[in-house]
């Protein structure tokens, strides 16, 4: 039973440390919040002493998640937004290419409506060329 009263003591023990931890994180928290408001960043070596504006140089960037903006919508890149847009409009060309509003459509469909002009007449050719023969073949048999 030392064992068991032991073990309840240092639960207790450590219950306590941690709620004091806590007490301890939330104060340091403001108090470093109040720091970082009045001390700038620590330059290394002399950057220090010498302000230098180079375009290259970025700050790093820590975003904390609650920081996030969930609503804010990102933009489209240049060259995403180009093939977005090269996309819609060869859709818009197909549409408007098979519903024959296009130039080209309308030579293609002029073209096909003579290529068929020329198939009916060949066909109908074959036919006279057909019923000429069988008629030939009548006669000779008589």
């Amino acid at each position: 039973m030392v064992l068991a009263g032991s073990l309840k003591e240092r639960e207790a023990k450590y219950k306590e440390e941690e709620e004091f931890k806590r007490g301890f994180r939330q104060e340091s928290e403001e108090e470093s919040d109040n720091e970082t408001e009045q001390i700038k960043q620590k330059h290394k070596g002399i950057q220090g002493l010498i302000e230098i504006n180079n375009p290259n140089w970025v700050k790093p960037k820590n975003v904390k998640a609650r920081d996030i903006d969930i609503g804010k919508t990102t933009e489209l890149s240049r060259r995403e937004r180009e093939e977005i847009e090269k996309q819609e409009a060869n859709e818009r060309h197909m549409k408007q290419q098979e519903q024959g509003k296009t130039e080209k459509a309308r030579n293609n469909l002029e073209r096909l409506a003579l290529i068929r002009q020329e198939r009916e007449e060949a066909a109908k050719k074959r036919e006279e060329e057909k019923a000429v023969k069988e008629q030939r073949k009548a006669e000779a048999r008589k």
